[in-house]
């Protein structure tokens, strides 16, 4: 058989019911030479790969699944302690804002008395003017804290969500880990698996004594279809 008619074999576009017992033979000896260096490597990397994985606290669902609710609250605690104390501090300024604003107002209520006794004396009308403008100053200082306020308000609102995900991340821990011991309790034995004889990796009138897993062969199966 030539290439041409095995690669249209191995893509589907003959029907075996139309190929002889000769050249189904020989369709077998061919594809026995058909894997290639690619092939060969990822033969070798099945050999070398430990299958399944070990059950390290890398690979491990739940684990890390209880690593980043932990971490998570603890930095959303973190969180909110620093804004808690960014509102303190606004409120405090504010309130001080507040307090000089007096000071200011009776300023200016002293310097529009003296302006009106005595009004060709023009010191009284400068600081008259002076304090008018630090009073609006001062004013707009304290609607940007009050706005400040409310923002970080809305952001701690916002952080709220946070401990609803951490819920749900939660609730799916206690079904995984309900699940799992379900399954634990689905698959238990009488006999402990210490005392159990081994299993065998070959039985009689196996054609090969290479062991593959399902994983193994999906892999070759992908290799030969790309």
């Amino acid at each position: 058989m030539t290439q041409e008619e095995l690669d249209a074999l191995m893509s589907g576009g003959v029907d075996m019911d139309d190929i002889s017992e000769e050249e189904t033979a020989e369709i077998e000896d061919d594809t026995q030479d058909v894997p290639t260096e690619e092939t060969d490597e990822l033969l070798n990397k099945i050999e070398e790969a430990q299958l399944p994985l070990p059950a390290t606290d890398e690979n491990k669902m739940v684990h890390q699944l209880d690593d980043v609710t932990k971490e998570s609250e603890e930095k959303a605690t973190e969180i909110f302690d620093i804004i808690e104390t960014i509102s303190s501090d606004l409120m405090d300024k504010e309130e001080n804002l507040n307090h000089v604003n007096e000071v200011i107002a009776s300023n200016i209520e002293l310097f529009e008395k003296l302006c009106n006794k005595f009004p060709d004396v023009e010191i009284f009308n400068t600081q008259l003017q002076k304090n008018q403008e630090a009073q609006d100053e001062i004013s707009e200082v304290i609607e940007v804290l009050q706005n400040s306020g409310d923002s970080i308000m809305t952001v701690m609102d916002i952080m709220q969500y946070q401990d609803i995900h951490r819920q749900k991340i939660e609730r799916v821990i206690n079904v995984m880990r309900a699940l799992s011991r379900y399954m634990n309790t689905l698959f238990e034995g009488k006999i402990e698996d210490e005392k159990r004889v081994s299993s065998a990796t070959h039985i009689h009138g196996d054609s090969h004594n290479d062991v593959a897993s399902t994983e193994d062969i999906e892999a070759l199966l992908a290799q030969f279809g790309s």
